[in-house]
């Protein structure tokens, strides 16, 4: 579990106002003295992101935020990366001041937890000091139960570490291949060995492939596009289903016969971390495009750009060529969409891979509340290339959805 990387775990955020103890609840937390802490308010400045094994529960990420009260100019920028934060994480714990009545900070948050459909638990800190009967007051009126805790005596962490490890949600159970395949089924993963293609090592979604197969008993065949003719010729049964790099899916296409199922790496990152008939949806879009029409590609990790980059020059390229328009298209890195978002037509994104399904949540719901379509990079390279609804038959909801914009075109 400690090699569980930071996007396949459950993401806890620390917040609440300046000086409740968030930093020294998250020390306590860890057993280590991970955050500096301070009697001066507003000393965590950047999130501090930790991850730990909560046991019984399992691999999680702790993060400790800045005061939601923080002041000034800077203060404001931090309020805000908290909010984000709040939005992205997949549970709160919310910390109060033993000595402090409710305040619309606290409210704010609590209104906010329920927007986003965010678990949490409210913990009142500093209890060797005593607890103020109106804050106890408030939070029964309110019907929400809380937690105390003395981080300086240390009482009540280790009764905190199980109240958490069984209220989490675990996460959503959504397979990345393991309800397409079955024991003893064959499983033929494509992967070219390019520029774009990591030195010494194979990229994450085709790693998780490669383990929930095998995780299922299904025998897997990894191979190059240039030997996958052979790889098949080899086989003395058709395989169960044919997995590609987007990038390789028009000459997949050509050597797979129609009788084999066939997807991609992205569109299968699609369904487990994003919402695949959402993306079907964004492709109507890419139809409707004009000259001058913003486009933002959007990548959520940042990387040394090749040459021949997918994000920065390949799917620019194939768009401009496909709609033949004049097309703006603007390209960011990181896990921020820009604050013009609705100036975009279409948001072409990464699929994810480096994102926990609830980041990539939110960035859907972002695009959808701005009212910009949104599609991901193997659902828009398979489409422009011809390979739609081809790469999407393993997907019965994202025929459905196909069918159902072939209708309206």
């Amino acid at each position: 579990m400690s090699k569980t990387p930071y996007s396949e775990r459950i993401h806890i955020a620390f917040v609440g106002r300046r000086n409740a103890g968030k930093s020294s609840l998250m020390n306590r937390f860890v057993g280590q003295d991970l955050v500096i802490v301070s009697e001066i308010p507003g000393t965590t400045t950047d999130p501090v992101r930790k991850a730990m094994e909560l046991l019984p529960f399992g691999p999680v990420v702790l993060i400790d935020t800045a005061g939601i009260d923080d002041i000034g100019e800077l203060g404001e920028k931090r309020i805000s990366k908290t909010i984000k934060i709040i939005s992205e994480a997949d549970y709160a714990v919310l910390v109060l001041d033993s000595q402090k009545k409710l305040s619309e900070y606290e409210r704010n948050l609590i209104e906010r937890f329920d927007k986003f459909e965010i678990p949490y638990a409210v913990v009142i800190n500093k209890s060797d000091l005593g607890v103020n009967y109106e804050l106890i007051e408030e939070l029964n009126n309110l019907k929400i139960k809380f937690h105390t805790v003395s981080c300086l005596k240390d009482e009540g962490i280790y009764e905190l570490k199980e109240k958490l490890a069984r209220e989490i949600p675990g996460k959503d159970e959504i397979p990345l291949v393991g309800d397409l395949i079955k024991q003893h089924d064959i499983i033929v993963l494509v992967v070219p060995i390019d520029l774009g293609a990591p030195k010494g090592r194979l990229i994450m979604p085709q790693v998780q492939t490669i383990r929930e197969s095998l995780d299922e008993d299904a025998i897997v065949v990894v191979a190059k596009d240039k030997e996958l003719r052979a790889a098949l010729a080899g086989l003395n049964r058709h395989p169960k289903l044919v997995v590609t790099d987007s990038q390789a899916i028009m000459r997949v296409v050509a050597d797979v016969p129609d009788e084999i199922p066939l997807t991609t790496f992205s569109i299968l990152m699609a369904r487990y971390k994003g919402d695949l008939t959402e993306y079907v949806k964004g492709l109507r879009r890419i139809e409707e495009l004009k000259n001058g029409d913003k486009i933002l590609i959007a990548e959520a990790c940042t990387h040394h750009a090749q040459e021949d980059d997918i994000g920065r020059v390949k799917i620019p390229r194939w768009l401009r060529l496909h709609t033949k328009k004049n097309l703006e298209i603007d390209i960011v890195s990181g896990h921020d969409f820009p604050d013009n978002l609705g100036d975009y037509k279409l948001i072409i994104h990464c699929g994810g891979c480096t994102l926990t399904r609830k980041m990539m949540q939110t960035r859907i719901k972002q695009a959808k509340y701005t009212g910009v379509p949104i599609v991901n990079y193997g659902v828009a390279i398979s489409y422009m290339h011809g390979a739609v609804p081809r790469a999407l038959e393993p997907f019965p909801e994202a025929i459905a959805e196909w069918e159902k914009i072939s209708r309206l075109s």
